[in-house]
């Protein structure tokens, strides 16, 4: 991810290179014949790229609209005939009209056909001089230069505006200032248009201007509002077209064919004054000197601010989308259930992200400025790194405040990535134009601001506007005594992420720590109706708690453990007393008691089995024991910790294997133990002995997975990763949500090998709804319903206590079904037959009732009699036991 920027300014130095060498070859340099090159010789691509020492003497021309464009008449009935020399019309208006209708006809001096007619009797006459005495025009596009006019270049036509065309069209050819010259030159009428206000001028205009046939210009030539001009005085404003092409969207670069306008206006009011003879001549136009240049394209302008604010801000997705992950797959409450506490969590994290933050912005300042992008080369690197650093820090703040409102990946990704892309775009497209009005008011800049996005943006865009103006005038970038530039704006931009940065991060911590400060929690909390917890004060009464134990074993058991507790006996490694979790109800349902005072006493080198019913409580209790969440009533010692206050101390002490495997997909079986060995205090040496252990014992050493990606595992491997975890670094006391979920046999009798060498030293609560399992591993047995305990004891005596009855069966043929079940009543009136198919019948035995002899005696009489193709009798199994507590406990409630 750090070395993304990289790729980026790799990828922008090829294709700066590319586009330089494909601007070097001949269509882009200046243009030569032979051994002679120059702008004479150049294209209008080209002679933007020529030297030119002395430049050319351009005569001033006027734009002539289009002939098929052209006005005829104020209500333009008729259209005009391309073929046709169709006049071109001039708006006039003004407070004298006498005064503007004579000057009007004194915008186009006539010239006498002889001028072009009669042939020249040296080359060197100089037509320039002669076109500075008329009104010249042209209908092709100008230029954004002056180093060529395209009106003169070859097969174009130039326009002699007149009054009256007394000759049509000739041709003219020579040297002037040393450029052979050879056009054709049409004569064009004139026709001035009275209007009798500027409003109806500006509405011909206009409506000229939306219904041109042509996209290079209007219907009229130009407008002229003369005011109150008098003979004492030249008042005129000129309107002219400057919308050349509306598919061209460079034109506002061009030079536009004013000069001449203004020259006509300034003529005929001087000769109006003076008389005929005065002349104020406009003899040409000309660039300034230039050296040779080559044509280049900077594509860090063609990029502009949008692309490396986009840049910046990718790094925001990865960040929230790595603490949403965390939060979806339940890491994060693996990680606190291993003793990782929240502080540490944040400030390893931020840092973290901070380090990835400041790896991948300083390898695009250095590798930017490796490749010549001039926002990181000329402005000051202290600058850059001021602003990059602060706004790094408000970016991994904001993701950890959004992390909070997210609970899946893929609506955090989607909702950033239109965060980024949408923030970037709204910059560029609107926030930019704020940023240039200097009449906007600032406050509502700093406003706009709080979004980081946009405060991104406004810095981005100082730097790239003090980077473009070092380019073109030879200065540095922007310094730190620039900041105080009234119309730089990044300080207000420093100050503001700072501020944002200094109050999201206690903000963000809040909501990640506490959810009752969540605002959607707080409305939540104010729309519905919550029921009082037990033990809140109402009225100022405090209400008592009930503690429920309805069965005899969890009577024994409680009263042990208060025993215990008397005697200050802390050599049981768990003691559990009154433990109690109600959840409150909502909208006016009940509360729901998920643990109903729970006291369990349980020593070293034990494992006990909690069976129950989904929902029945046993997770909430595991929950509880592991910190996760606090109990409503009572507590739990471990190792002689309180549960309530010691949990800081305790989480060092217990291994946790949950119901589901919370696990990195990225990351190896071994870093995972490496990480959770940690965590428990392991290092050196005896870390790496640890996890190599704890990969033999689940069977992941020798296969080699231990080394590949989780990714990789079946679910049987990451069930067995997930013990290992939970064994890692011997912890006192293990808690196991079902931890054969999802094993084939083999697996998991290898698996039951591992947690029976476990519980030598250790104390083990599991959780399973195989009965084998726990007849397997499990010392103590407690089935665990509607959050409380039913029974406990040792499988064989719970299957003593509550397994009165074998079970018999015996296969036959199906005639003599009948004389089966007569023998098998006699040996006593509490025997039942709980089935018979197709000859094969089961019944139970009571037995108290029932002797082991009499039913071999019975057996051995039936097979005297008829064939008895098999037989079986079989005592109690914990499911036995575990389906008849169920039933009991159904018929209590």
């Amino acid at each position: 991810m750090a070395a993304f920027p990289v790729l980026v300014c790799a990828l922008l130095f090829v294709m700066q290179t590319v586009v330089d060498s494909e601007l070097g070859r001949a269509p882009f340099r200046c243009g030569c014949v032979w051994w002679e090159c120059g702008i004479q010789h150049s294209t209008l691509l080209q002679a933007p790229s020529c030297g030119v020492r002395t430049p050319q003497r351009w005569p001033a021309l006027v734009q002539v609209p289009d002939a098929e464009a052209r006005a005829l008449t104020r209500r333009h009935t008729r259209p005009c005939n391309a073929s046709e020399n169709c006049p071109a019309t001039v708006l006039l208006t003004g407070r004298n009209r006498q005064l503007a209708q004579g000057l009007g006809k004194g915008l186009f001096p006539p010239v006498p056909v002889e001028s072009y007619l009669v042939p020249h009797a040296s080359d060197s006459w100089d037509y320039f001089d002669m076109f500075s005495r008329v009104a010249l025009g042209s209908s092709s596009l100008p230029a954004h230069g002056l180093f060529l006019e395209p009106a003169l270049a070859p097969n174009e036509t130039l326009y002699v505006l007149q009054p009256q065309c007394l000759w049509h069209s000739t041709s003219i050819s020579g040297i002037s200032d040393g450029i052979p010259l050879q056009y054709d030159i049409q004569c064009v009428q004139a026709l001035p248009l009275w209007c009798d206000n500027s409003s109806l001028v500006n509405h011909l205009l206009f409506s000229g201007y939306k219904g041109g046939k042509s996209s290079r210009s209007n219907e009229f030539l130009a407008g002229y509002d003369f005011l109150d001009t008098s003979m004492r005085r030249l008042h005129v404003y000129i309107w002219y077209n400057s919308t050349f092409s509306q598919d061209n969207e460079d034109d506002s670069m061009t030079v536009v064919r004013v000069a001449r306008l203004v020259n006509m206006a300034s003529m005929a009011y001087l000769k109006r004054l003076l008389g005929t003879d005065a002349e104020m001549n406009l003899e040409y136009l000309k660039e300034m000197p230039k050296p040779e240049t080559r044509m280049k394209l900077d594509l860090t302008t063609i990029l502009d601010a949008l692309f490396f604010t986009w840049i910046v801000q990718l790094l925001l997705p990865v960040t929230l989308t790595f603490l949403v992950y965390e939060k979806e797959q339940k890491l994060i409450l693996m990680m606190k259930m291993h003793g990782l506490k929240n502080a540490p969590y944040w400030l390893i994290t931020y840092a973290y992200f901070l380090f990835l933050s400041a790896a991948y912005l300083m390898l695009f300042v250095i590798f930017g400025s490796l490749i010549g992008l001039d926002i990181f080369r000329l402005n000051s690197y202290g600058v850059q790194f001021v602003f990059y650093f602060i706004y790094m820090n408000l970016q991994i703040v904001l993701a950890f405040l959004l992390a909070s409102f997210f609970s899946s990946v893929k609506t955090a990704t989607v909702m950033c990535y239109i965060y980024v892309f949408g923030s970037g775009l709204l910059g560029d497209t609107l926030f930019v134009y704020f940023i240039e009005d200097t009449t906007f008011p600032k406050h509502w800049l700093v406003t706009m601001g709080l979004v980081p996005g946009f405060s991104l943006y406004r810095g981005i865009y100082y730097l790239a506007g003090y980077a473009y103006a070092g380019r073109n005038m030879g200065k540095p970038g922007m310094q730190w005594v620039d900041l105080n530039d009234p119309l730089n704006g990044m300080k207000d931009v420093l100050v503001l992420m700072s501020i944002e940065w200094i109050i999201l991060l206690p903000v963000a911590f809040l909501l990640d720590q506490w959810p009752t400060w969540h605002p959607l929690y707080l409305f939540t909390f104010l729309s519905v109706k919550h029921s009082s917890l037990p033990g809140n004060k109402v009225n100022g009464a405090s209400k008592t708690i009930s503690i429920d134990i309805p069965m005899s074993d969890a009577i024994l058991e409680h009263e042990f453990v208060k025993q215990l507790l008397e005697q200050m006996d802390t050599r049981s490694m768990i003691i559990c007393h009154s433990l109690k979790k109600v959840y409150p109800g909502k909208n006016g349902n009940p509360d729901k008691i998920a643990v109903r005072g729970l006291s369990l006493a349980l020593p070293k080198g034990q494992c006990f089995g909690m069976l129950g019913p989904s929902g029945s409580g046993k997770t909430s209790f595991i929950n509880m024991m592991t910190g996760l969440v606090r109990p409503t009533y009572g507590t739990a010692y471990i190792d002689g910790m309180d549960l309530r206050n010691d949990m800081g101390e305790i989480y060092p002490s217990i291994g946790v294997c949950p119901q589901h495997d919370l696990l990195w997909e990225t990351l190896t079986g071994r870093e995972h133990l490496m990480f959770y060995g940690r965590m428990k205090n392991l290092t050196g040496a005896a870390l790496t002995k640890a996890v190599e252990e704890s990969l033999k014992s689940v069977n992941l050493f020798h296969s080699g997975f231990g080394d590949k990606s989780v990714s990789k595992y079946s679910g049987g491997m990451k069930r067995r990763l997930s013990v290992a975890i939970a064994l890692i670094g011997n912890p006192k006391v293990v808690y196991m949500d079902e931890p054969s979920t999802g094993l084939d046999p083999t697996s998991r009798s290898s698996l039951w090998n591992v947690i029976k060498r476990a519980k030598k030293d250790r104390t083990i609560i599991l959780t399973t709804h195989s009965m084998e399992e726990a007849e397997e591993l499990c010392d103590r047995v407690g089935i665990f319903i509607e959050g409380s305990f039913h029974c406990l004891g040792t499988p064989t005596e719970l299957k003593a206590r509550y397994g009165g009855t074998r079970t018999l069966t015996i296969a036959t043929k199906p005639e003599h079904t009948a004389k089966v079940e007569e023998l098998v009543s006699q040996l006593s009136p509490g025997v039942t037959r709980i089935y018979s198919v197709s000859g094969t019948q089961k019944f139970t035995l009571p037995r108290q009732e029932v002797v082991l002899s009499d039913v071999l005696s019975a057996v051995y009489a039936a097979r005297r009699v008829f064939p008895v193709l098999g037989w079986g009798l079989a005592d109690t199994t914990l499911e036995d036991v575990f389906v008849r507590v169920a039933k009991e406990a159904q018929v209590l409630d």
